[in-house]
């Protein structure tokens, strides 16, 4: 298999991880998966980093418009959320990392684990819509014809559940640490948590998208 073909299942693997992760250790009887999946998750973002290194030595060359601003803020607040994930997840730790011997910071381990997830999760889905042309080209995507209407109205729905999603579950409270104690509301249900999550990703990476392309269309005209 080469590196090209890599990128899909690992990127399709980070973030249905990362949708399970946000329902905290409410998912799991016992916290120790949460951790467990955490790690995984680490671990991928390392082979994702690995795979993509020839951005990172770019990133203090050439020329910046809008658009490599703006996936250049993106990408750095993913890489600046993980760090602070990782180091709040192992002080937090009651399994796997106990052998550090980490018994201070857990006030602001939580706080800011709490508050870099719920970041994490918005510049990931950000970063999904920066590449959305690039994964429905590669999942050949059909772009006329009834698949790609019903498609069209799909992502349509979506979005605007995702603006209710967004809201019914405070996700802009963690963001401003308005609310600093994280809740899922199990009473909705399993199968409404990943419709709730999915259509916030869809929400964001629609939006997203569609700065890019209005983006690269003002570009367009100055080139003209």
């Amino acid at each position: 298999m080469t590196i090209n073909k890599l990128r899909m299942p690992i990127d399709i693997a980070m973030t249905v991880l990362s949708i399970i992760l946000m329902g905290g250790a409410y998912l799991f009887p016992a916290d120790i998966v949460h951790v467990i999946l955490g790690v995984a998750l680490f671990v991928l973002w390392a082979v994702h980093i690995v795979l993509n290194r020839r951005w990172y030595g770019t990133v203090f060359k050439g020329k910046y418009n809008t658009r490599r601003v703006l996936q250049t803020v993106i990408n750095c607040g993913i890489l600046m959320c993980t760090i602070f994930l990782l180091i709040s997840g192992i002080i937090l730790s009651n399994h796997v990392f106990t052998f550090l011997g980490i018994e201070t910071g857990l006030g602001f381990a939580r706080t800011a684990h709490l508050l870099a997830s719920h970041w994490y999760y918005m510049f990931m889905s950000l970063h999904i819509g920066m590449h959305v042309a690039m994964f429905a080209g590669k999942m050949k995507v059909p772009r006329e014809g009834i698949i790609s209407i019903i498609l069209r109205i799909l992502f349509i729905l979506l979005f605007i559940y995702g603006i209710y999603a967004f809201i019914i579950r405070g996700i802009w409270r963690y963001l401003v640490l308005q609310q600093q104690f994280f809740f899922l509301n199990l009473e909705r249900g399993y199968a409404l948590f990943t419709l709730d999550y999915i259509s916030i990703i869809v929400l964001f990476a629609t939006g997203v998208q569609y700065l890019n392309k209005l983006l690269q269309r003002r570009k367009d005209k100055r080139s003209e």
